[in-house]
């Protein structure tokens, strides 16, 4: 698609004319024009405009890597405004096509040359890096992972999860990194740049992404109703005696010879169970009850918090996250140098790594492995790909890649510790085995197990305090990370939206991601979070990434890809990340998520059992999301003209060109 010419008239150097048009200097100022081969199909567009080119040959395209800084020399200013005749000298054996540059000199133009004009970045490296760490580190590192490790070995889960980790979830991370990184665009428009058959896992990735929202918000309801409890001198959770505790309710901690019944309950259980979420209202699924308007004041509350950290876009909220994604290690050192001097915390400690290395020949503990690392490391919710997108072109993502995955590995083998010797300590005071103590899992880790023993502490409100509002950053970096996966996406897709205010496009998300979470804000609400957090995202994002990777590594090619991360790193990714993006990662996926499906978790929260057609409501929500993958297939082959075969080549052919950034010059690669 030839760009037309203004008010200037194109002159074309062709070989007749040779060098002598440039060498006088006149063509190259006046115009602003330069000719060159089609062969690149590169172009730049004077004064930041976009051209769209047509298809042209990639692999010659990519030879050029770094030549765009050689790009921007071939017009140079002499300082008096005018161009240097010997940089003007075009080849002599050149076929035809355009590639504009802008020719504005002097100082005002030389600083221009250096500004990015349309897509904003981050205000530091650090911004960026504090976002993804504090989205791959979540409630999960703190609940998951400890209750992970010690069901399936202890200390010798490290070792499949250590591998999971090299050939399964770095890989997939670096992937997305790159892939946002050098097209900077979002989940949904990245993919007329990669294979535009392919664009349906953008819109999945929307859908799973408020899935999410609509549950993961609720938990973080829960956090700031136990923040906002705490502040009292005496936690609601330590003894037994409060309006909502019933006959069953036992606390051992007190200085009364207390025994420990089979229908015991601690206050810490029941405080959460009824007066918290208040499940005894409700009989299930069937029967949700009403909404309580507690949780539903401390959600709203969430929301407005999150509103005013993300409406500006990453300039606001790569400031945010100075505090949301550091003060957690704060809290986390204190918890467990606390925990460390508690007694029997060496009891938790060694029951949490004790390895059991016959564990290691159970397919599950495998399957466990790699789906931690999976979902700790976040790939496929179409947040790396935001995040990236606003870097620098240049930004070493590889760099990125490797510290951010193993700040995150570690956060969560220590936030075992912080975990467990306070079960330890637990256990300690129970007279019981750990393995007694440690029989909660996942939310209920958090709000009844380590509640109670925070609420039994010397200083017991300070620490309860601090704990939930190191929950609380650690859930609002996740929430910020996942609503922009969808503003960034929708926002790069739909690009008239943006010019109409980026904040109104926010507020309307945040009030439906709010409506959405109504039915998690019923008495019942903690059996739909359970539902959401098993089927909606679990399966689903496995698919998402898995098509992804298939789509990156045998449509677009793993050779193009990799010059592409070559034309930002200036070196090419070796033979073990082209192994692990071609094989590897793609049958750790399908491993996965073929486990998964053959063996559905049977769910059970307290004491209700989920009937069979939850499963079946389940698997219907996960399938809504990934459905639009094959939709948008058909569509696709539906509206582009010509034969079968030709309308599969075209679907899987790069529709787009990606504009590589370079001052106020814009490079189309294509």
């Amino acid at each position: 698609m030839e760009k037309k010419a203004t008010s200037n008239e194109t002159q074309p150097l062709t070989s007749k004319k040779g060098t002598s048009d440039c060498n006088e200097g006149e063509d190259c100022k006046e115009n602003g024009l330069l000719i060159r081969s089609p062969k690149s199909a590169l172009r730049l567009v004077e004064d930041g405009n976009k051209v769209h080119p047509g298809q042209g040959d990639k692999e010659e395209a990519a030879q050029i890597s770094n030549g765009y800084s050689g790009v921007q020399s071939s017009v140079p200013c002499n300082g008096m405004g005018e161009v240097e005749d010997a940089q003007c000298t075009a080849p002599a054996a050149t076929t035809t096509t355009t590639t504009t540059t802008s020719t504005t000199c002097g100082a005002e133009g030389q600083q221009q040359l250096m500004e990015l004009e349309d897509r904003e970045t981050w205000s530091k490296k650090i911004d960026f890096l504090l976002s993804v760490i504090g989205y791959a580190v979540d409630l999960g590192n703190v609940w998951r992972f400890p209750y992970i490790c010690y069901q399936n070995g202890g200390g010798a889960f490290l070792i499949p999860y250590t591998i999971m980790a090299i050939f399964g979830g770095i890989p997939l991370f670096y992937m997305e990194l790159a892939l946002g990184q050098y097209h900077r665009n979002g989940c949904i428009s990245i993919w007329r740049k990669i294979c535009p058959i392919f664009k349906g896992i953008g819109f999945a990735i929307c859908v799973i992404d408020l899935y999410v929202a609509s549950y993961y918000n609720t938990i973080m309801a829960w956090v700031f109703y136990y923040l906002v409890s705490s502040f009292t001198t005496e936690l609601p959770w330590t003894s037994c005696h409060n309006a909502w505790n019933t006959g069953n309710c036992t606390t051992y901690f007190s200085k009364d010879n207390v025994s420990w019944a089979l229908h015991s309950i601690s206050p810490a259980e029941e405080f959460y169970t009824r007066q918290v979420l208040q499940v005894h209202r409700s009989h299930g699924l069937d029967d949700l009850g009403g909404i309580s308007w507690q949780l539903t004041l401390c959600l709203l509350l969430i929301f407005i918090i999150v509103y005013f950290s993300i409406w500006k876009g990453v300039k606001t909220s790569g400031k945010v996250v100075w505090v949301t994604a550091t003060f957690p290690y704060v809290i986390l050192f204190i918890l467990l140098v606390r925990g460390a001097t508690l007694p029997g915390a060496w009891r938790g400690v060694l029951y949490y790594l004790k390895p059991e290395w016959q564990k290691l020949l159970a397919t599950e503990v495998w399957v466990d492995a790699a789906a931690q690392i999976f979902f700790s490391l976040g790939p496929g919710f179409g947040v790396l790909l935001a995040y990236a997108s606003y870097n620098k072109f240049h930004n070493n993502c590889y760099q990125d890649a490797l510290v951010t995955s193993t700040v995150n590995c570690l956060t969560s083998f220590v936030s075992g510790f912080v975990i467990f010797t306070v079960l330890g300590y637990m256990a300690e005071m129970r007279n019981e085995d750990v393995s007694e103590v440690a029989k909660d899992m996942g939310p209920s880790l958090l709000f009844i197990t380590y509640a109670e023993a925070i609420a039994n502490m010397p200083a017991s409100t300070f620490f309860a305090i601090i704990f939930f509002l190191m929950l609380l950053t650690l859930g609002l970096d996740s929430t910020f990370a996942g609503l922009e996966g969808v503003i960034t996406g929708v926002l790069d897709e739909f690009p008239h939206i943006r010019s109409k205010r980026r904040e109104f496009f926010v507020l309307g998300l945040i009030i439906i991601c709010f409506l959405g979470s109504l039915a998690t804000l019923t008495f019942g609400g903690a059996y739909v979070v359970k539902l959401f957090e098993e089927y909606a995202t679990g399966p689903a994002v496995l698919t998402v990434v898995f098509l992804e990777a298939v789509a990156v590594a045998w449509f677009y090619g793993i050779t193009q890809f990799c010059n592409d991360v070559k034309e930002m790193l200036g070196f090419t990714p070796g033979w073990y990340w082209r192994v692990c993006w071609v094989a590897i990662s793609p049958i750790f996926l399908l491993f996965v998520t073929c486990s998964f499906l053959s063996n559905p978790p049977e769910l059970r929260l307290f004491d209700y059992n989920y009937p069979y057609w939850t499963t079946v409501v389940g698997y219907c929500i996960g399938t809504s999301s990934i459905i639009c993958i094959p939709i948008y297939m058909v569509y696709r082959l539906i509206i582009t003209p010509g034969t079968l075969k030709e309308r599969i080549l075209k679907s899987i052919t790069p529709e787009t060109a990606t504009e590589i950034p370079f001052g106020d010059i814009r490079m189309n690669a294509v």
